[in-house]
């Protein structure tokens, strides 16, 4: 298992916690309210308190929360059951998110903190020019010294589909926030420790890991239950904490019920479990990476295939062999090797229509479908390509 102990090190790797001036915040549903889904105003209290501690310290902080859906059923006397209806979830969403960012407003307002709602769609990542409209909001609101609370719109997001999403859950919302904004840290605070492990899978005696070093098969093992009340669970912590670690970030799993952890995590102290950065990616192939959907397909030849590993080549139109899916140019398409398998992905420079009439004519097919500057070669280490109409 790829982890290290802190006391095992002559490096206080948590010592750069202290050093981190720009975080990102995420608190669950199970932080925000009680056992009973009631929403926990002295708990929503104490956070404000400890995070405009770090404002007020001189750091830059986003906040990621959730909490709206689980809120707005309380307030309209939903029972959870119903919400597996998208409509119900949307209305109750709309309902909560009010009283969100109104506990918020008036918990911060004391500390002399504003705060901003940035409610964000899946389009705003997977989209380069909204990606980048976006990155310049929260760049603004961050200078402005506020505090930004962000949150996925869900009374326009289908989370009840078949096709995969780019967020998923709110704790890869908040690795994507980090990578956008090259953060510091990552604090995901659920109602658990940290990574707890047992050899036998037995929770009362598991322990907590103190520190990642990589994202392995025995640590993703280790990972187990899902969140009651929202999407997440352990298992999408680390999804979160893989593409954190790849952005450069840090990243610690700690229990938000935790009177000071806040405080405690940014002074260095051994809490929870830290994840250490690994080689950062640049920021368009992050983007390529993790914020993008897949919009088609295209297989190409055995000579493309060879250029595009290992001679940094482009992808011409003369290599690709068949094309699926329905994509315009400026769209993330996935490109196979003539076995199916998938290669990379990267940004059509022309849209399905244009590319299969030239397949179909038989005419000479000259030009780039895929610049070698916005294509991103897949490894082991990165994650499966999401495919959506395909």
């Amino acid at each position: 298992m790829a982890t290290t102990d802190q006391s095992g090190g002559s490096i206080n790797h948590r010592a750069l916690l202290v050093n981190a001036r720009r975080v990102v915040i995420k608190v669950g549903t199970g932080v925000v309210c009680n056992t009973e889904n009631e929403f926990d105003p002295r708990q929503v209290a104490a956070l404000a308190a400890s995070i405009s501690g770090l404002v007020n310290a001189g750091r830059q902080v986003v906040l990621v929360s959730s909490g709206a859906v689980t809120l707005g059923a309380a307030e309209l006397g939903i029972h959870r059951s119903r919400l597996k209806d998208a409509s119900v979830t949307r209305a109750c969403a709309a309902v909560g998110q009010c009283k969100l960012m109104q506990a918020y407003s008036e918990s911060f307002r004391p500390h002399g903190v504003k705060v901003a709602q940035v409610l964000v769609t899946e389009d705003d990542f997977s989209d380069l020019k909204r990606y980048s409209i976006l990155r310049q909001t929260f760049e603004r609101l961050l200078k402005l010294g506020a505090v930004p609370i962000v949150n996925e719109n869900d009374t326009v997001t289908n989370i009840y589909t078949e096709q995969a999403p780019v967020f998923r859950d709110n704790d890869r919302l908040a690795a994507l926030v980090l990578s956008k904004l090259d953060a510091d840290a990552l604090v995901l605070l659920s109602n658990v420790d940290g990574l707890l492990y047992s050899p036998n899978q037995d929770l009362s005696n598991a322990t907590v890991i103190t520190m990642v070093t990589e994202m392995t098969a025995a640590i993703r093992d280790s990972a187990c239950g899902t969140s009651t009340t929202g999407r997440g669970g352990m298992t999408a912590k680390l999804d979160a904490a893989e593409i954190a670690m790849q952005a450069g970030g840090m990243v610690v799993i700690a229990n938000g019920k935790t009177p000071g952890i806040l405080e405690q995590v940014f002074q260095g102290e051994e809490v929870g479990t830290l994840f250490l950065p690994g080689t950062r990616l640049a920021g368009k192939r992050r983007w390529l990476a993790f914020a993008t959907t897949v919009r088609g397909e295209v297989t190409i030849n055995t000579n493309a295939a060879r250029a595009l590993l290992h001679r940094q080549a482009s992808l011409l139109i003369s290599g690709v062999t068949a094309s699926e899916g329905e994509f315009s140019a400026g769209q993330v398409i996935a490109v196979l090797d003539p076995e199916g398998n998938i290669i990379g992905k990267g940004i059509a420079e022309l849209g399905s229509q244009q590319l299969a009439a030239m397949l179909s004519s038989g005419e000479s097919r000259r030009g780039v479908l895929v610049r070698r500057e916005n294509f991103l070669i897949l490894s082991l280490k990165e994650p499966n390509v999401q495919r959506r109409g395909v």
